[in-house]
């Protein structure tokens, strides 16, 4: 994908090189911009990052690349008869990691790339539906998109909230039909726990599931090759609300705060 980052020279470290040379820099052949470019890139290409297995995350996703496109750069500079970095506009383009996580052994993840600032939001349903209503308020104020984990037998008692929830924008994902502890299945139970779930998450939202978040964060290898199979990535928690022990907010918030660090799943 190749895109015009309108906004690049806000990051610190595009703003701190540019403010340096912008009222310097004035080319008078394509060869001074070529050279110039290709150094600019240099100083600013952000190369990706492949996944891995980490000892203690398990399964840590890669990430995105972001590196100047020196070809077409300069091919628009010259074409806008463009002499000066005040009215170059870099183009830049994503780079994938060259490994795919799905090459990966199948492992949990517990948390995004460190390199990415983003924290995502889980939350498993297999209880009432008291707090919901209240929830999807906060989150559709605030913008924000989370990831609802479906317990199946929830879902089949409450249809429609579980149909809102997707109405309002928000992702789904399979937290088993029963609330079992995984680990202590037959593998012909974990694949029905699933399958189960998978079902009646489709028939009644329509939405497949991307990810499997185990009851109690309860799992085996046997579980995360189970969902694998069956195309679910498992995933748990970097952060843990404790909400269940009913603190106050401010309460959950003192816990979380100070343990956020650039982490995708919390």
């Amino acid at each position: 994908m190749v895109f015009i980052v309108s906004g690049i020279a806000n990051s610190y470290f595009v703003a701190e090189y540019l403010d340096q040379v912008k009222n310097q820099v004035v080319w008078n052949s394509k060869t001074d911009l070529v050279n110039f470019v290709h150094t600019y890139a240099q100083k600013n290409n952000q190369l990706p990052i492949e996944p891995k297995i980490d000892p203690v995350w398990k399964l840590i996703p890669g990430y995105n690349g972001l590196i100047v496109d020196e070809e077409t750069t300069i091919k628009s500079a010259i074409e806008g008869n463009v002499k000066s970095l005040n009215d170059l506009h870099f183009i830049w383009k994503e780079i994938e990691p060259k490994t795919k996580i799905n090459e990966l052994k199948p492992y949990p993840i517990y948390r995004g790339n460190p390199q990415k600032s983003m924290v995502s939001l889980m939350i498993n349903v297999a209880w009432g539906t008291e707090h919901l209503d209240s929830i999807l308020k906060t989150l559709e104020k605030d913008k924000v998109r989370a990831t609802f984990f479906f317990d199946g037998s929830w879902v089949k008692k409450n249809p429609e909230m579980a149909r809102r929830i997707v109405s309002e924008g928000h992702e789904v994902g399979n937290h088993a039909y029963s609330h079992p502890l995984m680990s202590r299945l037959t593998n012909e139970k974990i694949k029905e726990e699933l399958q189960k779930t998978e079902k009646i998450i489709y028939q009644t939202t329509k939405h497949k599931s991307t990810y499997f978040a185990p009851p109690s964060g309860d799992y085996d290898q046997r579980v995360v090759d189970i969902a694998a199979n069956l195309h679910l990535r498992t995933v748990l928690w970097t952060i843990d609300t404790i909400d269940w022990q009913k603190s106050s907010p401010d309460a959950i918030i003192e816990r979380i705060i100070p343990k956020i660090d650039k982490v995708t799943w919390c």
